[in-house]
């Protein structure tokens, strides 16, 4: 097998791994152990703690002492046995433990496998910017193929959905020990403290323009969360109601819908970029989730599933509009020398203190909107939707940007 083809495999099962239960475990949580609201969140909001602090230690690590490689693996491994141990545990607050154990080994690797990636390439000789890419999107097709396994499967609402990820954790752990070695370059070990766990790039908070864009980016990584965590909840609680609509029957296949979009969306971005600029461009996101979670609102599994199928197309809209295109600002607006710690800390801001604050937050809307184990679903969405029409409203007053169309050719590579 070439080395492509064998970093294919990598990026599929790294994914995979996340979409055996990320968009399902709300079902299994709420439906089956019958978990509150701030409960799921909690758990959803370990994706967010873990993002903290994590993926810097095991960087670090992976750049001084350990290969790439053994580090990945080794995390998948820790990982694999921690899903196996959530899959028998019915305490919320015993799960709760598990699964951040489980994020602090995980999350990482998000970043890890993307070195390893980036090293293997170099290696053998490849365009990074050319060859990875086309290798990157097997990963969104593993997340929705395992998805699509569990709910043809029937999984989504029982803990089989985390054993069948630890197996594909332990696959991937061992199947990481076999890549070709990344060496530890120690390329950084003149760099100041702070340069080397990635604070130097909080001085981009000075700027007033980027001090408001990652405080958005903040706001719109809560918003992220809350399907994730309530989505597979809401369309299981139509099981009484529309038993046997497709919805209901195969809600995985349904929200597998929101990543297809993803990958269609990226395509996008070069062109909306380029036409309209950043600061139109996160605002087309604001709105997007706000019809995300008000079609969500309107919408259900029945002779309301065509406003869901739409929900989730617009859900590609939401996520890369604003995921993709603000790394792509972070990378054009920061000086050369911190661009690696800028995008770290847009990781931080988003897929760290906001996703544990969407996780948390919106777990209390849910409780609160939640009477005698009935949730009036139709309030919940639309008070999210509020939320995020909110942020879109003040967000063009506050944040000055004047787009220059020359600025972004770099963006169309």
């Amino acid at each position: 097998m070439g080395i492509k083809s064998r970093l294919t495999v990598l990026n599929f099962l790294q994914f995979f791994i996340w979409g055996s239960w990320l968009i399902s475990i709300g079902n299994y949580l709420g439906g089956t152990l019958h978990f509150g609201g701030a409960q799921i969140g909690a758990v959803f909001s370990t994706l967010g703690i873990a993002s903290l602090f994590m993926p810097t230690v095991m960087g670090i690590i992976a750049d001084k002492w350990v290969n790439a490689e053994r580090v990945l693996g080794f995390c998948h491994i820790v990982g694999a046995g921690l899903l196996f141990y959530a899959s028998k545990v019915t305490d919320p607050n015993t799960f709760f433990w598990i699964m951040l154990l489980n994020s602090m080994f995980y999350m990482p690797t998000i970043a890890l496998n993307n070195s390893v990636s980036y090293v293997i390439l170099e290696q053998k000789g490849f365009d990074i910017v050319k060859d990875f890419p086309p290798i990157r999107v097997w990963g969104t097709i593993g997340f929705i193929a395992a998805m699509w396994v569990v709910d043809l499967c029937g999984w989504t609402s029982n803990s089989i959905q985390l054993v069948f990820s630890s197996i594909s954790a332990l696959v991937l752990g061992v199947y990481a020990f076999t890549m070709p070695q990344c060496l530890p370059t120690q390329s950084k070990k003149d760099a100041s403290f702070l340069s080397s766990v990635g604070l130097d790039a909080f001085v981009l908070f000075k700027q007033r323009k980027m001090f408001i864009f990652f405080l958005f980016a903040m706001f719109l990584g809560a918003a992220l969360q809350i399907t994730n965590a309530f989505g597979g909840s809401f369309l299981e609680s139509f099981k009484t109601t529309l038993p046997d609509s497709f919805g209901v029957k195969h809600s995985n296949l349904l929200l597998s819908i929101s990543q297809i979009s993803e990958t269609l969306f990226i395509l996008t971005i070069p062109f909306f970029l380029k036409k309209f600029g950043i600061k139109k461009v996160m605002l087309i996101s604001m709105f997007a989730w706000v019809f995300r979670f008000g079609l969500f609102a309107i919408g259900n599994p029945g002779d309301g599933l065509s406003l869901l199928v739409l929900s989730m197309i617009i859900y590609g809209m939401a996520f890369d509009f604003f995921n993709i295109s603000g790394s792509l600002f972070v990378e054009k607006e920061t000086p050369s020398n911190m661009r690696a710690s800028a995008q770290g800390l847009f990781m931080f801001m988003t897929n760290g203190i906001g996703a544990m604050i969407g996780g948390y937050c919106s777990g209390l809307v849910v409780d609160f909107y939640t009477t005698n184990d009935v949730r009036d679903w139709q309030s919940i969405w639309l008070v999210f939707a509020s939320y995020v029409l909110f942020l879109g409203l003040i967000f063009p007053f506050v944040f000055k940007y004047k787009h220059d169309p020359n600025a972004v050719e770099n963006f169309q590579h």
